[in-house]
């Protein structure tokens, strides 16, 4: 099982889920993946976070919505480690970027941040303080890669490199186009970017995705429509990678699972 201690800089580390119903949503994925639900609460008692464990190890998290964002469906998020939250909201704003939630502390577990590219597609950064991210990944119902679609790739290239320093491998797929890899990691790159879909919804924004690393992704999919959640890609096969769904949970959640080919 890969497990982590800490990440480096510009890495990818963490994923959670903004839900209009923590319990639901933390039954439904459960029931799913296998995870445990831990809530955590504040001085006062309240309930303010939740993380999911697998195996006793924090693999994801789940808050709720702010206010203001009702009737918006769940969302996935993906953060980015950095040394400093406030140096990285300068690189952004530098980079031609928005800042949608400035850096701010969040107890004793980190400093975080909401930006958003020059297209408009949303990502967190992670300051780390007791909490560093994800303690196991790449590992079957754990998260395993992150993916922006853009609706200007290089544009988007640009931006982050700026932003991270990242640097990139351009692959052909063939009548599926270029996909974009971010250089570096254990796990054959960082993420992944790549051109918008044609048949993609205008009013979707450009967007990063979240994956999951399962063994079978149509007992996955089956299993999230038994749930009342539904596939909105059903399972597909991407030759010499595996098997990959796309699917929404009963709140509109978008997540990816990928059931990796036989090695």
């Amino acid at each position: 099982m890969p497990q982590f201690t800490s990440y480096q800089p510009g890495t990818p580390c963490w994923v959670d889920l903004m839900s209009p119903d923590t319990d639901a949503s933390g039954a439904f994925y459960s029931k799913l993946f296998g995870w445990d639900v831990e809530a955590l609460f504040d001085d006062q008692g309240n309930k303010i976070y939740a993380q999911f464990r697998l195996g006793g190890k924090i693999v994801a998290g789940l808050g709720g919505q702010p206010p203001g964002m009702e009737g918006v469906p769940a969302i996935w998020n993906t953060y980015i480690a950095v040394d400093d939250c406030s140096a990285a909201a300068e690189r952004v704003a530098a980079a031609g970027g928005s800042v949608f939630m400035a850096p701010m502390q969040v107890m004793q577990a980190g400093h975080m941040a909401v930006f958003a590219d020059t297209t408009g597609a949303a990502f967190s950064v992670w300051q780390a303080g007791d909490h560093f991210g994800s303690e196991v990944a790449n590992d079957p119902n754990t998260w395993s890669w992150n993916e922006l679609m853009s609706s200007d790739v290089e544009a988007a290239k640009a931006f982050y490199s700026a932003v991270f320093g990242w640097t990139y491998e351009d692959q052909d797929m063939g009548d599926a186009g270029t996909y974009t890899v971010i250089a570096g990691g254990d796990n054959g790159g960082l993420g992944g970017i790549m051109s918008r879909m044609p048949d993609m919804p205008v009013e979707v924004p450009d967007n990063w995705s979240v994956y999951f690393t399962v063994q079978d992704a149509a007992a996955v999919a089956a299993m999230v429509g038994e749930l009342g959640g539904h596939a909105a890609v059903p399972p597909f096969p991407i030759p010499g990678v595996g098997t990959c769904a796309v699917l929404a949970d009963p709140h509109g959640g978008i997540f990816s699972v990928l059931e990796p080919a036989a090695q």
